[in-house]
């Protein structure tokens, strides 16, 4: 009796808080998630990064023995140098000495990466000017590309994925929810073809040194929002008509990024999904404030329709009352 008692006490525990079980599994279930990422990442790069250190301790011990006039801690100085220089996107190689970090195509790259949140962090501002005039155009421009980006997305939607789910619906009379699924499986292809897949290979043509695997992941990258800054396009030495090829990046992430959001959002919009959203979330609970309203406009209504109650049935007693004295009174005869 005592553990029926208490087994049913559990379950009407776990049933009126399931939203809280809910959340709390996924918030174990991401932990363990960045658990694996940091398992895998660390057991297929490490053994990588070690060989990578190997090979420069020994190309550092050739050089000087093969430079015996030059010491190493001169050495060192300046390897400190070139790599601090390194990190604003600066080289001393004779193969980049021709491109500028800071033209205008260049300067108008680095904006739109400011702006997406994308940041490579290839290049960065070297003044302290440049550093506080990027902060106050990220504090401003941040929140107005975010203003920007949801007024183009939510035009889109319309014409991209809510009229045509509704045309389909009514002109075919087939599922809404199937319709919704299958053009949003059609519209995630199709952003895929021609925002991952063909740029890809366009890049791994124009860039020497990407494969098509390389030009994925840098779409990839890009277009999450991610910017690692490990592969940065229109870099390479005597790149042909770089300004304009800058200009065409910028404008293929701002396109690019329009692309994802407006797939997110189609995706979001699946009946599934809202469902499976809802499963995580707190019941929405009415206003202390929006209840006591509601209570005082019931106790009004009540007491009016009370009074009115009363006033009816007082007028109904006094017109009996009214017929009996005029058939009862010869002077109201």
């Amino acid at each position: 009796m005592l553990q029926s008692l208490t087994s049913n006490s559990c379950v009407r525990l776990i049933q009126g808080h399931k939203s809280t079980w809910y959340f709390l599994s996924l918030v174990l279930g991401y932990l363990l998630y960045l658990i694996f990422g940091a398992v895998v990442f660390s057991s297929v790069e490490l053994p990588y990064e070690d060989v990578l250190r190997q090979e420069l301790r020994a190309i550092k011990k050739q050089f000087l023995q093969d430079n015996e006039c030059l010491s190493e801690e001169r050495l060192e100085r300046f390897l400190e140098k070139a790599l601090e220089a390194s990190n604003y996107g600066v080289s001393i190689l004779n193969n980049a000495s021709a491109n500028w970090n800071w033209d205008f195509t260049s300067a108008l790259f680095f904006a739109s990466t400011v702006l997406s949140t994308t940041g490579y962090g290839h290049t960065a501002p070297l003044s302290d000017g440049g550093k506080a005039f990027c902060i106050v155009y990220s504090v401003i421009g941040i929140p107005f590309t975010l203003l920007f980006l949801t007024a183009v997305v939510q035009r889109i939607m319309v014409f991209s994925t809510r009229r045509p789910i509704m045309y389909i619906h009514r002109r075919w009379g087939l599922s809404k929810p199937l319709v919704a699924i299958v053009h949003a499986t059609l519209l995630a292809i199709l952003a895929v073809a021609c925002f991952f897949l063909i740029p890809a290979a366009i890049f791994s043509a124009l860039e020497e040194n990407w494969n098509f695997l390389e030009s994925f992941y840098f779409c990839f990258i890009s277009l999450s929002t991610i910017g690692l800054g490990d592969y940065v396009p229109g870099e390479s030495f005597n790149q042909k008509f770089r300004e304009l090829y800058k200009v065409g990046i910028t404008v293929y992430l701002i396109l690019g990024l329009i692309v994802m959001l407006v797939v997110l959002e189609t995706f979001c919009e699946l009946q599934q999904l809202k469902q499976l959203r809802k499963m995580f979330y707190l019941k929405k609970e009415k206003p202390q404030d929006r209840l006591a309203i509601l209570e005082h406009d019931h106790l009004s209504f009540t007491t009016v329709s009370n009074r009115s109650t009363a006033h009816s049935e007082d007028k109904t007693q006094f017109v009996p009352a009214l017929a009996s004295l005029s058939g009862d009174d010869p002077m109201i005869q």
